[in-house]
């Protein structure tokens, strides 16, 4: 799913140190999700829509996995961001990225991997910018804090559609290839359907949608309405 509105503000006051690891971690990850755009505008202007993916592939790879780290923030209270919009937020996004788009190449064409890289590194590059330069110099333009709390209402609906629309899309080679599968009989005495997994977790979609775009409403609010208050 699309990016939940992650708070990278120090949860308890914000050593130098803390900061500065914040900073530069935001830094990094905007330059993967940076290349991405780059990349994905190139190639759709010069190649089309079916060669984005292999443009895009390692930093995407990397800007997305980087993500991970946000779990840990997160749970150790390094950032102010609530673990239950964080969880199924990457985990819907780092299944995407590798359990569908890196596991079948038959979707590396599809129209979809465009509307997704698309959404997914816009909203990125706000987000990480605006944390990046919000730890480093403390001071962000009302324009760009708009941008942080407004994009999602277009962006994210896109990204959530991209998603649900590539694991359809590979459902077929997922079923015939049986990749990731566990078969009986085996030492385990269990099974294991990636197909049927895959159904599932986008069924989930349906209620993560609602709870993480009424979370990014309520952020968006506070933020923007502390933002005219100053």
């Amino acid at each position: 799913m699309s990016s939940p509105h992650y708070n990278s503000s120090m949860a308890a006051g914000g050593s130098v140190v803390g900061r500065l690891y914040l900073s530069v971690y935001n830094w990094i990850v905007f330059y993967g999700w940076f290349q991405v755009l780059y990349y994905t505008t190139l190639t759709l202007l010069a190649r089309g829509h079916e060669s984005v993916y292999e443009a895009v592939e390692q930093p995407l790879l990397f800007a997305q996995t980087a993500a991970l780290l946000e779990i840990l923030h997160a749970t150790v209270g390094f950032v102010r961001s609530p673990i239950s919009a964080t969880i199924p937020q990457l985990s819907g996004r780092l299944f995407v990225t590798w359990g569908i788009l890196w596991s079948f190449a038959e979707t590396h064409s599809h129209v979809l991997v465009t509307s997704l890289v698309l959404s997914w590194s816009i909203t990125e590059v706000i987000r990480y910018s605006f944390f990046g330069l919000k730890e480093a110099f403390g001071i962000i333009p009302y324009r760009h804090l708009w941008l942080r709390y407004s994009t999602f209402l277009v962006l994210y609906p896109i990204g959530l559609v991209s998603e649900l629309g590539l694991i359809y899309a590979a459902l077929p080679s997922m079923k015939a290839s049986g990749k990731y599968c566990l078969k009986m009989p085996n030492k385990w005495n269990s099974s294991f359907s990636y197909y049927y997994f895959s159904i599932i977790l986008s069924i989930l979609y349906i209620p993560g949608f609602p709870y993480l775009f009424h979370y990014m409403l309520t952020q968006r609010k506070k933020a923007l309405s502390k933002a005219k208050a100053a």
